[in-house]
């Protein structure tokens, strides 16, 4: 009887250990897939605190092409013009299934909308462009130009922000 207890007391040990062990690493890292922008619903845009709109594509005018001389090059095709409507703080740009969608972020709140215009590096701000990134879109300012993750980093050095991370 004594040498199954020791048997079974061992068994526990290395059950025990060997479930520590598996806590204490970390999980496989697995490419998470992309969600698209959430849109606000017509009914639910009157009392929302943020309001995101799709944004109708422009045309784009055909290009008239000469006749070429060489062997063609592969050409990117132009990329449409930003909307900005009035009263639009951001526009999210990304292309789901080869679609190029445009949506339009505005602050319901003046204040908000004001605060985002002279200090974009507050939380409201970074909070809808982080949204728009993790839907793989690029974030485009009201004047048109292109807020990378470079710019957010220049944002951040003008505040003290503390992040704390889980791992």
């Amino acid at each position: 009887m004594y040498a199954t207890d020791t048997h079974t007391a061992r068994f526990l040990c290395a059950l025990a250990g060997a479930a520590m062990i598996a806590a204490c690493t970390t999980p496989p890292v697995v490419e998470q897939a992309k969600e698209p922008l959430p849109i606000t619903p017509p009914s639910e845009a009157a009392g929302a605190a943020v309001v995101r709109r799709p944004l109708p594509e422009p045309a784009i005018p055909p290009v008239a092409v000469a006749p070429p001389t060489t062997l063609p090059t592969p050409a990117r095709p132009p990329e449409a013009a930003i909307i900005l409507p009035p009263g639009t703080q951001y526009v999210c740009v990304s292309d789901n299934n080869g679609q190029r969608q445009q949506t339009s972020i505005q602050f319901s709140s003046a204040k908000v909308s004001d605060l985002c215009k002279k200090h974009p590096e507050m939380g409201p701000c970074q909070y809808e462009r982080d949204i728009c990134r993790r839907s793989g879109g690029r974030v485009f300012a009201a004047n048109g130009v292109e807020i990378t993750l470079q710019t957010e980093a220049e944002y951040d050095q003008k505040v003290l922000r503390v992040r704390f991370r889980a791992n």
